[in-house]
């Protein structure tokens, strides 16, 4: 069964925006993965189809009704879909490679993407929501978050990228940033490719490059220095 996206929001036309093209857009035409959207608004209440109101306690903004956000994912998940439901939330949990190839290797996901101040918690926990971030900032709503996170999930897919060893020799995989690439021509500006790389020598290639994968992860992100390795 192919990977089938369902994203609940109020702004379907967003989709599948960037998906539509490059990899992802050509795997969605060759079926590869599904991508469908669900009209939040249209289980609104009221003549004005209202989808929010105003937070108890008072503050500012709106908050988007559990009543009204029940009904679209009990629409989009019905008995039976065991897909996994996510929401995208500054406050969720971080995505990463693993999280990545773990949804990549399931059945799909049902994705709210909220809007407004939030989403009525009572609605995130009787729906059993995980919340995922793609970063510590703050969106205008979870559709550009979404994107973001099925463009990581979907070049996984097999069949998507022409060589799959392209997602296993990258950045977080084996929990290292990814090594510096070098092409033609051999010089440029002045500055020449290492020596190693035009060497032949495969074995001494393998290590230059753990090597510097070592280095950037040590300089740029050390917080991911022996952190747990997810293995390919």
């Amino acid at each position: 069964m192919a990977f089938r996206a369902t994203i609940l929001t109020l702004y379907p036309e967003m989709f599948p925006g960037p998906l539509g093209v490059s990899l992802a857009g050509k795997a969605l035409e060759r079926g590869d993965w599904a991508l469908e959207t669900l009209q939040i608004r249209d289980f609104g209440r009221g003549r004005h189809r209202a989808v929010d109101d105003t937070p108890a306690g008072g503050g500012a903004g709106m908050v988007m009704r559990a009543d009204v956000v029940a009904d679209a994912i009990d629409a989009a998940s019905t008995a039976g879909d065991t897909r996994p439901r996510l929401m995208m939330s500054p406050r969720g949990r971080p995505l990463t490679q693993a999280f990545v190839r773990d949804l990549a290797a399931g059945e799909g996901a049902v994705i709210l993407c909220g809007r407004f101040e939030g989403v009525d918690e009572r609605v995130i926990e009787a729906r059993g929501l995980t919340e995922v971030s793609v970063g510590d900032y703050v969106l205008s709503g979870g559709e550009m978050a979404a994107l973001v996170m099925l463009d990581a999930v979907v070049r996984l897919l097999p069949g998507v990228m022409g060589n799959q060893l392209s997602g296993t020799h990258e950045s977080f995989e084996g929990g290292l940033l990814e090594h510096p690439h070098y092409t033609r021509p051999a010089e440029w500006e002045g500055r020449t490719i290492p020596e190693v790389l035009t060497s032949g020598d495969h074995g001494a290639v393998e290590r230059w490059r753990t090597a510097e994968a070592r280095r950037i992860t040590r300089e740029r992100r050390p917080d991911l220095v022996g952190a747990p390795r997810h293995e390919p």
